[in-house]
C-alpha cells in the first residue's frame, strides 16, 4: 500500500494545478488590468482572514517591526488567497503579513489567488503555519484536534498527514489534557514546551500542578523536571499506586476522612493527599517544595 503524501507536497500540488487556479482563467479585464502574469493586486478592503487559521494570536512587537519594514520597502512577499466571489478574497497564507500591511497604511496588497474548499483550506492553513511558522505548541496541538475531530483522521493518519513522528502528534494532542492553568503557562512562555511534555508524563492533575508551581517558584530547568517527574513515577510504582486498578471507594473520602486530610493540609499549610485503599487501608502524601520545607514540615510532626 502506497504510503499518503504528507500535506506539505500535497500542498504544492494543489497551487500548481490549473484546476485550482482561477488566475489561469482569467482575462486583464476581470481584474481591472491589475493582473500581472499569476499575481494580482488586491484591496486591502476586499480581503477576510481564514478562519481555518491555527495561528490565533500575532506578537504584537514583532508585527510592529514588520509593519515599520512594510511601510519602507512595500511588500515583498505576496498573500496567497481564494476567491470567494462579489470581489472579495479570503486568506490562505499571509494574516500575519496581511496585518503588518494593514497597519503600515497599506491600501492594495500583492497576491496569489487561488480556489480551495474548506476542506483544502483547513489543511493549507495548517501546513502553512506549522511547516514555516513558529506557532506556540497549544496552537499546534488545537491544529491537531481539529484535524482529528473534524477530519476523521486517526492519530496514524494524523502524523502521516503532517510528516511528523506519531509519538510527536501524540504529544501535542496529550498537552490539551494538562489543567488550564499549566495550559496558560504554556501559551504565555512562562513555561516551556519541553515542561510541559514532561508533565504530561503524569496522570494525576494535583501532582501536575504541584510540580508546576515548584517549576515556576524555583524556576526549575526542563532536565530537573523530567528527573522529578521520573522519582515521583518510581515511588509511585514502589508504592503500588502507579498502573493499580481504581477501587470504587477511591478519591471519596467520608465526612471524618475529609477532615483528618483537612486538618493535616492546614496544620502543615502543605497540600496533603490522602488516597484509599482496600479494607481501610491508604496512603498519606505530604509534598514538599525544598529540603527546607521538608525541614519545616519535620519541626511541626515532631512538636
Amino acid at each position: 500500500m502506497a504510503k499518503k503524501q504528507a500535506l506539505g507536497r500535497g500542498l504544492g500540488a494543489l497551487l500548481s494545478d490549473t484546476k485550482t487556479d482561477v488566475t489561469s482563467n482569467l482575462s486583464i479585464s476581470d481584474t481591472n488590468s491589475q493582473l500581472v502574469g499569476n499575481i494580482a493586486n488586491i484591496k486591502i478592503s476586499q480581503i477576510e482572514v481564514n478562519p481555518f487559521n491555527p495561528r490565533v494570536e500575532f506578537e504584537k512587537e514583532g508585527l510592529s517591526e514588520l509593519a515599520a519594514s512594510i511601510k519602507e520597502l512595500g511588500l515583498v512577499q505576496p498573500l496567497t488567497v481564494r476567491k470567494l466571489g462579489n470581489d472579495k478574497f479570503q486568506i490562505i497564507s499571509g494574516e500575519r503579513r496581511f496585518r503588518a500591511s494593514q497597519a503600515a497604511g497599506l491600501k492594495e496588497l500583492p497576491a496569489y489567488i487561488r480556489i480551495a474548499n474548506d476542506q483544502a483550506m483547513l489543511e493549507m492553513a495548517l501546513v502553512e503555519n506549522i511547516q514555516r511558522r513558529d506557532l506556540n505548541p497549544l496552537e499546534i496541538a488545537f491544529s491537531f484536534k481539529r484535524l482529528v475531530d473534524e477530519c476523521g483522521l486517526t492519530q496514524e493518519e494524523l502524523a502521516d498527514r503532517v510528516g511528523k513522528k506519531r509519538s510527536s502528534t501524540a504529544n501535542y494532542l496529550r498537552l490539551l489534557n494538562l489543567p488550564i492553568e499549566i495550559q496558560n503557562a504554556l501559551k504565555d512562555k512562562s513555561i516551556s514546551f519541553g515542561h510541559a511534555r514532561s508533565l504530561i508524563a503524569l496522570d494525576d492533575e494535583e501532582v501536575q500542578s504541584y510540580i508546576y508551581d515548584m517549576i515556576i517558584t524555583e524556576k526549575l530547568s526542563v532536565r530537573k523536571v523530567e528527573e522529578l517527574v521520573k522519582e515521583t513515577k518510581e515511588a509511585n510504582k514502589q508504592s503500588g499506586i502507579e498502573n493499580k486498578p481504581k477501587q470504587k471507594n477511591d478519591n471519596h473520602l467520608s465526612f471524618v476522612q475529609q477532615k483528618y486530610k483537612d486538618d493535616l493540609t492546614s496544620f502543615l499549610k502543605a497540600k496533603v493527599k490522602m488516597k484509599l485503599g482496600n479494607n481501610g487501608s491508604g496512603n498519606l502524601v505530604i509534598p514538599f517544595k525544598s529540603e527546607n520545607d521538608l525541614e519545616r514540615i519535620m519541626k511541626l510532626l515532631d512538636a
